[in-house]
């Protein structure tokens, strides 16, 4: 080993899948690009870190809801841009051609395209760090979907996909809620 520079630590971490996070409010639906999120335990409680620099991070504080959709990787491109321009520029559903579906519970959409999305609702704002602390109350899975592999962000502008998957569910048993088991 040897020392490197400490403003790349973060990118050893940041791989988590990245997530587009749909809102709702007085008519319009919006979607921001997130990849800076934990799941916090198995109920979900589900954290995203995020501030005023997205126009969804007020919507979020007025509604007290949202949806996070997770895409694949062939949605990659779709994704960067989502993440580029602001729903105040245009509607992302149309430019970026993405299928809506109404939720059960929330106004938020769901993005059919995913290979998953979680309805939630507000639970915390911790202004301090800019997280946002959610609890999922209704998962939709998209079995029909051929791409299963996710898309994780390094924060250097750099993406990767899932790869290979390894089971140990026999010898982890002890420690995973039944019926947590994914459909890929």
């Amino acid at each position: 080993m040897k020392k490197g520079d400490i403003r790349r630590a973060f990118t050893y971490l940041e791989s988590g899948a990245v997530a587009l996070v749909t809102t709702h409010d007085s008519g319009r639906d919006n979607v921001m690009t997130n990849s800076w999120h934990m799941v916090m335990d198995f109920i979900p409680h589900i954290a995203i870190c995020t501030g005023s620099w997205n126009e969804s991070f007020e919507t979020i504080l007025t509604t007290k809801e949202c949806c996070i959709c997770i895409p694949t990787i062939d949605m990659i491109e779709k994704v960067i841009g989502i993440g580029t321009v602001h729903g105040s520029e245009c509607d992302k559903f149309d430019r970026f051609q993405l299928e809506k579906q109404k939720g059960e519970i929330v106004m938020s959409p769901i993005i059919r395209d995913c290979l998953a999305a979680i309805e939630c609702k507000l639970e915390d704002h911790i202004e301090q760090h800019g997280l946002l602390v959610f609890e999922g109350i209704r998962l939709w899975e998209n079995p029909d979907k051929k791409e299963t592999r996710v898309i994780h962000a390094n924060g250097d502008g750099t993406f990767f996909a899932d790869g290979d998957f390894y089971n140990f569910r026999d010898s982890m048993r002890q420690w995973v809620p039944d019926g947590s088991e994914r459909l890929s």
